[in-house]
């Protein structure tokens, strides 16, 4: 098997499991949100350091530790990397325990375009403009949704912009996948730990006081959150950008049929129109880039 297709194996198993998250997180819905949250962050940073450590990335680890330290910008733009993807683990979990599948898919589908924007904003990126008019499609699909529902749909744009925000801190610090992990979960692990013996004194918990399905569910949440960011990390070494685009919206359609078929969440004529304006959007976005690549590519063969 060639690097490619390797590539491509590892994004779409690192997607689909991604999509599928809901199936794992409604498992846990007798469990308050945050415990599940904060539990997922204390087994996430024991299982990715252990993992690190059998792997002989210890050093690694340590080395990256002591340049983040004596790097402040970097230092804290992680730091608040890992704020923002924990809030962003919440929303989710919180939007999947509630009902709110549907929004979860939402969000992932507009997420690629906000980041453009973001990359506009914050990096002075060119927006092409079949970019601009996805972007304006989208705008336009969402602003659907709010005014036949009659309220913001919060929980897509906060898992949108929570990712977004996310990409723009890490954009410049350059991490392994799996010692990044380890490390942005070690910022919230002071605050995770607190919570745990909070709700301990207040007879609150969950873990080790339900049931031994519900510990290892809580346990194994480190686990299943680790292996796509292994896998998405070997896939986007070895595959082109803008196929990873397209891999990329496996996840979100596998959350918005788990919404429909499973879970039976409205899915009336408007979410439909909504969704198709996104959708619409998202078409004219990939092509171009591929478009955009190709381009480049053959521009480049020319002048070599």
């Amino acid at each position: 098997m060639n690097e490619e297709k390797k590539g491509i194996l590892n994004a779409v198993g690192a997607y689909v499991i991604w999509g599928i998250f809901p199936l794992y997180w409604k498992m846990l819905e007798h469990v308050n949100s945050m415990e599940v949250l904060l539990g997922r962050v204390i087994w996430s940073f024991v299982f990715t350091t252990i993992f690190i450590v059998l792997i002989g990335q210890r050093k690694n680890l340590i080395a990256d530790l002591k340049f983040l330290w004596s790097n402040k910008l970097q230092f804290w733009s992680l730091a608040g990397a890992s704020v923002v993807i924990t809030m962003n683990w919440y929303v989710y979990i919180w939007a999947v325990m509630n009902n709110h599948v549907l929004q979860s898919s939402l969000g992932y589908y507009i997420n690629p375009l906000i980041s453009v924007l973001f990359g506009m904003m914050f990096f002075k990126e060119k927006l092409s403009r079949a970019t601009i008019v996805s972007v304006c499609i989208a705008a336009f699909g969402v602003a659907v949704l709010t005014f036949s529902s009659g309220s913001i749909p919060w929980v897509a744009l906060l898992l949108a912009l929570s990712f977004a925000v996310y990409g723009v801190l890490k954009k410049k610090i350059q991490l392994d996948a799996t010692r990044g992990l380890a490390i942005e979960t070690l910022f919230i692990l002071p605050f995770a730990l607190s919570y745990y013996m909070y709700i301990l004194t207040k007879g609150n918990m969950s873990f080790l006081h339900v049931s031994t399905k519900t510990d290892m569910l809580l346990i194994v949440s480190g686990i299943v959150t680790a292996i796509p960011l292994v896998l998405f990390a070997k896939g986007a070494q070895r595959i082109p950008l803008y196929l990873m685009g397209f891999i990329q919206y496996l996840s979100p359609t596998i959350v918005l049929f788990l919404g429909i078929l499973l879970y039976k969440e409205p899915f009336t004529q408007v979410e439909f129109i909504a969704f198709s304006f996104i959708w619409m959007a998202l078409v004219i976005f990939s092509v171009s880039k591929v478009v955009e690549t190709r381009r480049r590519h053959h521009i480049a063969s020319v002048q070599h």
